[in-house]
């Protein structure tokens, strides 16, 4: 099912897109060397209890998992890319980062994930990588608009990977958002423009480009979450939710 909301259900989203935008700028903030990702679990927790929000991952259990995910936020560590399941790891001079959330407030989810590197860059390419994703990112939201064609917005974001020279997965990418966290339609992060689903206003979409140095191969780890590089390289991963409006696309996650 393709939701469309409603005037209302898109002011619930921005005061939701907010609180995910402030959440991991926090979260980015105190990520340091030494940090461990079960504290920045933690942090993500009790900044969504005290907001009144609702985790979208603590018993999420979809069929390509194991089990409930039983954690408030997604932390992916340097050749992990999706889905990094919280364990007992303290933060190298280097790591590099990715921090997925999505919480529902009033009833409205919104997603957002940002990539950083925590102390001083040491692998070659980690900082080109995560810009790659965040203009990816932004050429999808571009793309984005009334009447446009899905297809043109995996197009846009695919053109930038490529043009970047990372190979493309689409296996995992954006999806729609609302009342739940996973909804139709899939936003493959490659796709043929002038296709698919045509965009209308009040729909929210995730986009979520994403990207491995040298593969477009995914290997599971053995905690049966963690989505990691088959050869071993670095990732990265962008994300912000949007709504599609009758001007264009209005990015929700962002700081307000």
């Amino acid at each position: 099912m393709i939701e469309i909301l409603s005037p209302t259900e898109l002011s619930r989203a921005r005061d939701t897109g907010a609180l995910v935008a402030h959440i991991l700028q926090t979260l980015k903030s105190r990520s340091a060397v030494g940090t461990n990702l079960l504290d920045i679990d933690r942090w993500a927790r009790d900044m969504i209890v005290e907001a009144g929000a609702d985790s979208c991952y603590v018993d999420y259990a979809p069929s390509f998992g194991r089990g409930p995910f039983g954690h408030y936020i997604c932390t992916s560590v340097n050749d992990a890319v999706l889905h990094g399941l919280p364990h007992d790891y303290a933060l190298a001079d280097g790591d590099l980062l990715s921090l997925d959330l999505a919480v529902s407030l009033g009833g409205v989810v919104t997603d957002s994930a940002i990539s950083f590197v925590v102390g001083e860059p040491a692998a070659p390419g980690d900082l080109a990588m995560i810009d790659a994703t965040e203009r990816a990112l932004r050429a999808g939201i571009a793309a984005a608009g009334p009447g446009a064609r899905l297809g043109d917005v995996s197009h846009a974001i695919g053109s930038v990977l490529d043009a970047a020279g990372y190979p493309v997965n689409t296996e995992f990418g954006g999806h729609g958002v609302g009342s739940t966290m996973h909804q139709d339609p899939h936003v493959p992060n490659a796709g043929r423009p002038s296709r698919g689903y045509k965009l209308r206003p009040g729909l929210l979409l995730a986009l979520e480009p994403w990207v491995m140095a040298d593969t477009d191969v995914l290997v599971t780890d053995a905690d049966g979450w963690t989505l990691r590089s088959a050869t071993g390289c670095r990732t990265a991963h962008s994300e912000h939710t949007i709504a599609i409006t009758d001007d264009g696309a209005e990015i929700m996650t962002l700081v307000r």
